[in-house]
């Protein structure tokens, strides 16, 4: 069994031989992943090798002293916390072969296909198709012994699909069972012919998420990920692990969107009065408690898979950074209402610390509609967390295509 003292000399072992000052980034990358370095509680092959994944610690402090470089995970950010974890769970051998090893390095980047303009908060009704053609081909050069799935609908609020090579996709493929039970799960090329990306331009000025229309966008049956009508299963894997890594990563005392309101605070005295005191250290010691709940619920995650907890976890953060951020303008006063620029931009990673408070102030808005509504993560903690009784629905054993729309 690997432990932290084995796990420390594998490191340091390959840190010799892969000298950060002297190693190409892409290639420092690539070897630590086929090390087994990249999620050590991965499965050997798969860049990890079978470890708790606590013990993820102790290799990212023995790189992080050597000066090694990381790859980039807010700019992929939805492959490492969202697609990856689908993937190894769902995933056929040689799927997980094909996508794990580029998408943590970051040489394909990934986006999310699931929210609709139809659909609202409930992701389970949408209207997105996928027909299967037995016959057809697609583009891709991989297998296609199932034949192939032509997709047709429209797929809204998509972070960062404008730089995206994947998307995680799920789509209906059975409009005569109720809603939850008949969606499928893929994996689809966003270079493939009928795949249109469009901008979406936000409060902030920028574009950084999409509208995405799929117009008979031919999928192989090899880019499916679980059993047909299973997508609702799978999707709720992405969903457990995106709610985790929107609210649960790993950030040092004082960190976060807090750290920028404190270092103004003790360097502007003359900004401060006594209610904006009060209300800082309130924050401040909410902040230090979401952050020792992370912490907490990532101890959890070494035991198995992230349960409902993570919603509650991304319901606070987006209340947190909301907070935070409108009290960070209140105490810069005027200088609070200055915006550094409108211009239209397509970013393709959110820059919190980088940016001024108007951009924090703004672009945290959008945090209690990303990776599921508030409202719709109350309900979650409610009825999963605390067991209370669900709300009542009518729709439960219709099937979807009996739906009022």
């Amino acid at each position: 069994m690997t432990d932290a003292a084995e796990l420390r000399r594998r490191t340091q072992e390959f840190l010799a031989a892969n000298p950060p000052a002297s190693t190409d980034r892409t290639d420092f990358l690539k070897a630590r992943f086929d090390a087994g370095l990249a999620w050590v509680h991965y499965p050997e092959g798969l860049g990890g090798l079978g470890a708790a994944r606590a013990l993820q610690a102790v290799v990212d402090a023995e790189l992080e002293a050597a000066g090694a470089p990381d790859n980039d995970p807010r700019r992929i950010g939805i492959g490492l916390g969202m697609a990856a974890p689908t993937i190894l769970a769902f995933g056929t051998d040689e799927q997980k072969r094909r996508f794990l090893r580029p998408l943590w390095i970051g040489d394909e980047v990934w986006c999310q296909l699931f929210s609709e303009p139809g659909a609202g908060s409930d992701l389970a009704a949408l209207g997105t198709r996928a027909v299967r053609d037995e016959g057809g081909t697609s583009r891709s050069s991989e297998a296609e012994s199932g034949g192939t799935w032509v997709v047709d609908g429209q797929k809204v609020w998509t972070s960062g699909a404008h730089a995206a090579r994947w998307a995680i996709l799920i789509a209906r493929t059975d409009p005569e069972v109720p809603k939850h039970r008949g969606i499928t799960y893929f994996v689809c090329d966003m270079t493939d012919p009928g795949v249109e990306v469009r901008p979406l331009r936000q409060i902030t000025g920028e574009a950084e998420f999409n509208e995405v229309f799929l117009t008979g966008v031919r999928i192989p049956d090899a880019h499916r990920l679980g059993e047909v009508g299973d997508g609702w299963k799978v999707a709720q894997t992405t969903l457990m692990n995106e709610r985790v890594s929107i609210g649960g990563s790993r950030i040092p005392r004082e960190g976060g969107l807090i750290a920028s309101v404190a270092a103004t605070w003790r360097e502007r005295p003359e900004l401060r009065t006594h209610d904006l005191h009060q209300r800082l250290l309130k924050l401040w010691v909410e902040a230090e408690v979401a952050r020792l709940t992370g912490e907490r619920l990532r101890q959890q995650l070494v035991a198995g898979q992230p349960g409902p907890e993570g919603s509650g976890l991304k319901l606070g953060f987006a209340r947190l950074n909301q907070e935070i951020s409108g009290l960070e303008v209140e105490l810069l006063g005027e200088e609070g209402l200055l915006y550094e620029d409108w211009t239209m931009r397509r970013p393709e990673k959110v820059d919190f610390a980088g940016r001024d408070a108007g951009y924090r102030y703004l672009r945290a808005k959008g945090n209690s509609i990303e990776g599921g509504t508030s409202e719709v993560l109350l309900n979650i903690v409610a009825e999963r967390v605390l067991g209370l009784p669900s709300e009542p629905r009518t729709d439960k054993d219709v099937a979807w295509k009996d739906l009022a729309r």
